[in-house]
């Protein structure tokens, strides 16, 4: 018997460890398309990032940590195909038969067109990525990032940390519209300006200034040219399926990724978990999310192997959903949706709390600089906390 991992990732790495903690001591193998061992991603953009930040990234387990979990690692080496009926796994060398799979693989940045041929234009995924980024803030660059999202916002906030000039351009009028709702939004465009960020809202870039194939500005739809030295793209990301094309699994037709039941199952005997799959979540009445969050990768990831191990057992992923970013000296979090009816911000001495209903009941809560509070606020959601019972307790808290 053969558990498959497909995807060197945290929700990956969460799925071997969950299989040996529920007891399956049969064959795992853990592919994936990065030549390094899993690896955690958030502190490319926060912590490895920052002026005085760590030296190198770190695995989360070394290679002889992994292999005394009798886990058979195929490193570099993408998959190429998944087959469900015969159950096998393809890559460009191998066939690996399966007795139940994860798909694990994530997701990968968007990329500007056009941009191969400059120096000095980046997109933030990988630790290569973010090394060469630090390296170009270290050395004092003019910073452009384009997208005002949360990873976008951090390495802003990495250049301000070196006092640094840095532009956001952002073509929607409020910025993390889609993520936190226009109230909050706005909330989010104060913290860049308080911190000397210059916020360019609706307006597009239209190209790039080079010399000798090195950027040396963004051009805007205003016609103004804005000087730079290094230009991060942080323009989302999409599910890393393209392996996964003729496999009769179902995608999304907007971003490929892959939909599961809220079990996390994607076909007969093969589950996904973390940024690369479509789940229906059924304390939000199985609304359809694909999160690109740390905490849900890994809850997802342990999820996934149980389930694929013994189906039988598997029960409805019903997680309430958490993020955090860090802005400048701001610890910014989120839990539950924002797909609400109402968002009503709750007026404190310090910091920020909004919360979000849908009908009667709360469904998201996001804070600034307040961290004591958030998971309070989760574990209301989880408990489907009544509206008015929630909003009487986030006026106790800000009191």
């Amino acid at each position: 018997m053969t558990l498959a991992v497909v995807g060197a990732s945290l929700a990956g790495l969460r799925a071997v460890e969950s299989a040996r903690r529920t007891g399956y001591d049969g064959r795992i193998v853990l592919v994936g398309a990065e030549d390094r061992l899993p690896y955690d991603r958030p502190p490319l953009s926060k912590a490895f990032l920052a002026p005085n930040g760590p030296v190198a990234v770190e695995p989360f387990l070394s290679a002889d940590d992994l292999r005394g979990l009798g886990v058979e690692l195929q490193l570099g080496t993408p998959a190429t195909g998944l087959d469900p009926i015969a159950r096998e796994i393809h890559t460009a060398d191998a066939t690996i038969p399966y007795h139940a799979a994860v798909i694990a693989t994530g997701a990968t940045a968007r990329v500007l067109p056009d941009t191969a041929k400059i120096s000095g234009i980046h997109s933030l995924r990988t630790a290569e990525d973010a090394a060469a980024i630090r390296s170009a803030l270290d050395s004092g660059a003019r910073t452009v990032v384009i997208g005002a999202g949360f990873i976008g916002s951090e390495v802003a906030s990495a250049a301000r940390k070196r006092d640094l000039p840095v532009s956001i351009v952002e073509t929607l009028e409020t910025p993390l519209v889609r993520a936190v709702g226009s109230e909050v939004g706005n909330v989010c465009a104060d913290l860049h300006r308080a911190a000397g960020t210059d916020l360019r809202l609706g307006t597009r870039v239209t190209g790039f200034t080079e010399e000798k194939g090195a950027v040396t500005g963004v051009r805007l739809s205003t016609g103004e040219i804005l000087p730079a030295d290094l230009v991060v793209a942080g323009i989302g990301a999409v599910p890393a399926t393209g392996w996964l094309r003729d496999s009769g699994l179902l995608l999304h037709e907007r971003d490929g990724g892959v939909i599961c039941d809220g079990t996390l199952a994607a076909a007969h005997g093969v589950y996904a978990a973390g940024d690369v799959a479509h789940v229906a979540n059924a304390l939000f009445d199985d609304e359809l999310m694909r999160l690109e969050h740390w905490t849900n990768a890994a809850e997802q990831g342990a999820a996934a192997a149980r389930h694929a191990l013994d189906p039988a057992s598997a029960r409805v992923f019903s997680a309430v959903p958490y993020f955090w970013s860090d802005w400048y000296s701001h610890r910014i979090q989120f839990v539950g949706t924002p797909r609400a009816d109402e968002v009503s911000m709750i007026p404190a001495e310090h910091g920020v709390t909004a919360l979000y209903r849908r009908g009667d009941r709360l469904v998201g809560a996001f804070t600034v600089d307040r961290p004591r509070d958030i998971m309070k606020y989760r574990k209301r959601i989880a408990a489907r906390a009544p509206w008015s019972e929630a909003v009487s307790f986030a006026n106790e808290m800000a009191a």
